[in-house]
């Protein structure tokens, strides 16, 4: 029988559930160009409308994995496994976690990708870093893998490349936001990647997509779900976005962040509760630990006795970056021209932060893209931040500015200022919200 795409578009536009074969006929015939982007938008429109069912939601990620190449690592002597945010403000996680979980054994092969919107790109901050090639050829990704136990690369041209084009469409018609299509769009990827466990880290609060702790949670369960339905075990972690997560935001300063977070000359605190909290689910997902406690340990003792640090410079010389960085992070990370501390007017405690707003100060500093093809300086954001809680008396600085010039040093100063809110106490906002096992 001849396939005809927009019977499919028929059926979801009435809210009909559609059968897993005709999902995959139509994600493939989108691939080989058989399936108009036309139609595309349209399926994309109904599936917004209509949602998905898991099963559908389930058929829709497999249909795109199967878009493209998929990798496999049976070669490597240890487990495989990945983590992924759904983005946030001073969000650094992946350069940590990847090289402790390679310091107790557990391959991270790590897709990641460009930042969006207010929130900053993992690619974004490794392009800080001199003569790191976020784009290796499938030899050398491979080659880092097995000898460092990380890369943390960009998605290649042959992996989920339906993905990528519904993506382009989904942006450009208001459809972007479905939990359906964000959740294919999200595991495809990873599935493609070859992994045997998948951690989520979703956000909630005023930094994140998901603004409400009940989107998160929809969310959450949705990629929980979906992921295992697909064979991949997956667990997730919802965590707080009511302020930035590290004291840096802004690629460079996120990862000389990283660096003196691994090393210890510094560690948000934080950062290290989420970052050790990821990895402990992973090695337990894993089969890497017997417990809770027995992973939490784990973890705990490779990044405080340098394991980690030592594999994330591993990571970095195997992708062309210098041999020494970690060693020497003022001789490879330039400086922004003008550096300056920024203050509050007037006394109390930080009782609220725009986190979006923060996000979009370090945009406007040429921190992040306003449009695709702009280009990034690598040297500008905040460090220092002040965080919920932190009682100011006007002369405790809320930040420490990085600017490239004295125009936009005084917008993202005034953009700052905006963010932060003065009251008697801060609301509370636990740290990780929500926790949901594999199955």
């Amino acid at each position: 029988m001849v396939f005809l795409p927009q019977e499919i578009i028929l059926k979801k536009r009435n809210g009909e559930a559609l059968a897993g074969a005709d999902i995959a006929q139509f994600i493939a015939g989108f691939a080989e160009g058989s399936v108009s982007e036309a139609q595309a938008a349209a399926f994309a429109m109904a599936i917004y409308f209509r949602d998905m069912s898991m099963d559908e939601r389930v058929a829709l990620t497999l249909a795109m994995r199967d878009s493209g190449a998929v990798l496999d690592w049976s070669e490597l002597d240890g487990p495989v496994a990945d983590k992924h945010s759904t983005g946030g403000v001073g969000d650094n996680v992946s350069l940590m976690l990847a090289p402790i979980l390679a310091a107790i054994g557990i391959y991270v092969p790590m897709i990641s990708g460009r930042g969006l919107g207010h929130t900053g790109g993992t690619l974004d901050k490794f392009d800080a870093i001199p003569g790191y090639t976020t784009s290796p050829d499938n030899a050398l990704f491979r080659q880092v893998v097995t000898q460092a136990g990380c890369a943390i690369i960009g998605q290649t041209a042959d992996l989920a490349p339906a993905d990528k084009t519904l993506y382009a469409i989904r942006d450009v018609t208001a459809t972007v936001d479905s939990i359906a299509l964000i959740t294919a769009s999200i595991l495809s990827k990873k599935l493609a990647a070859g992994l045997g466990a998948l951690i989520l880290d979703v956000k909630t609060g005023s930094g994140a997509f998901m603004p409400t702790l009940e989107r998160s949670r929809d969310l959450a369960q949705s990629l929980v779900s979906v992921a295992n339905g697909a064979g991949l075990r997956t667990g997730a972690l919802i965590t707080d976005m009511n302020e930035p997560l590290a004291s840096a935001a802004g690629n460079g300063l996120e990862v000389r962040n990283a660096v003196d977070f691994l090393t210890g000359a510094h560690q948000d605190s934080r950062l290290r509760e989420v970052t050790l909290a990821l990895c402990a689910e992973v090695a337990l997902m894993a089969g890497k630990a017997s417990s809770p406690d027995n992973a939490r340990a784990m973890v705990e003792a490779v990044l405080d006795n340098g394991s980690a640090a030592e594999r994330f410079g591993r990571m970095v010389a195997g992708l062309g970056g210098p041999a020494d960085f970690v060693e020497r992070l003022d001789r490879h990370l330039a400086p922004a021209p003008i550096v300056r501390d920024v203050f509050l007017a007037g006394q109390g405690t930080i009782a609220a932060i725009d986190t979006r707003g923060l996000g979009m100060a370090v945009v406007a500093l040429g921190g992040g893209r306003a449009n695709p093809a702009d280009s990034i300086d690598h040297r500008v954001g905040f460090d220092r931040l002040a965080g919920l809680g932190m009682v100011l008396d006007g002369k405790t600085p809320i930040a420490r500015l990085h600017a490239a010039d004295a125009a936009s040093a005084a917008d993202a100063e005034a953009r700052i200022k905006a963010a932060y809110r003065l009251g008697d106490q801060a609301g509370p906002h636990p740290l990780i919200a929500g926790r949901i096992a594999p199955p």
